[in-house]
């Protein structure tokens, strides 16, 4: 531990480390087993389209395997504060397509992900403005 870290902040960094391999194995990798070692026993899904539980997981990943082999996520940006990670992401189902900006919330106990939320905004061809959505 450096001086300027301390228990807690070390803790946020592994948590920030652990939703960036969430990332790698479930959207990128769609592999379940892979992700299954970040999750909690419980796991509640606030995406209305997710079952809750590790089923729901593993049908999610499925179901993305399937149905968009090539999605990818580009991590813009994650903060940690207590026991949550916010991912700010940009997810391209289809390569060529602009995508989905994203907002994903993990809550964690412990080491593991317990909770999830998110919030996709689909990138437009034409904005008011020059700035980009990440």
């Amino acid at each position: 531990m450096t001086q300027t870290q301390t228990p807690e902040t070390e803790q946020l960094e592994r948590n920030k480390a652990t939703v960036a391999t969430f990332y790698r194995h479930a959207i990128v990798g769609k592999d379940f087993e892979a992700t299954r070692a970040l999750v909690g026993p419980t796991y509640t899904q606030h995406n209305p389209r997710i079952a809750d539980g590790l089923e729901g997981l593993a049908q999610f990943i499925d179901s993305t395997k399937r149905d968009f082999p090539d999605l990818t996520v580009d991590v813009k940006r994650l903060v940690a504060e207590g026991n949550y990670v916010v991912g700010h992401v940009h997810g391209i189902r289809v390569p060529g397509q602009a995508g989905t900006a994203i907002v994903d919330i993990f809550r964690f106990e412990d080491t593991r992900i317990v909770e999830h939320w998110d919030v996709m905004q689909p990138i437009p061809e034409d904005a008011a403005n020059d700035n980009t959505m990440f």
